[in-house]
């Protein structure tokens, strides 16, 4: 069964039951083509509906960390905002000492079990 990203104005995604895995073998660093191109291809929709899905997700995490709110995705992770405090750095081309004031940045947190699959199935020191 493969349905359209937007068949009757529901926006959802529909896969084939089954079509894909949570123990896939991906054996190369992606990129967001190649997550497209994957996705597509387990789920069995179009890769444009599939990138205006991840673009979307990418848009909607990005605007809830930019308002101060996180994203809690269980199982997965969670993004959200750190605080930095303020310090004191050097500038070494000049010798001089600067005030980096407090800041906020973006990170993500990945979820315990996300963390211990990677730990039983990523080799130290290698892919």
């Amino acid at each position: 069964m493969k349905m359209s990203f937007l068949d009757n104005d529901i926006r959802c995604i529909f896969a084939p039951q089954n079509s894909y895995s949570n123990n896939l073998i991906i054996d190369k660093d992606m990129t967001k083509a190649d997550l497209v191109n994957d996705i597509a291809e387990q789920t069995g929709i179009e890769k444009a509906d599939v990138q205006t899905t991840i673009e979307a997700f990418m848009q909607n995490v990005k605007g809830s960390l930019e308002s101060g709110n996180n994203v809690y995705l269980r199982g997965f992770g969670s993004f959200v905002i750190k605080e930095r405090a303020k310090k004191t750095g050097r500038n070494i081309l000049k010798n001089t000492t600067i005030e980096i004031p407090a800041h906020n940045i973006p990170s993500f947190k990945p979820a315990k079990t996300f963390v211990e699959g990677v730990k039983s199935k990523v080799k130290v020191n290698g892919k």
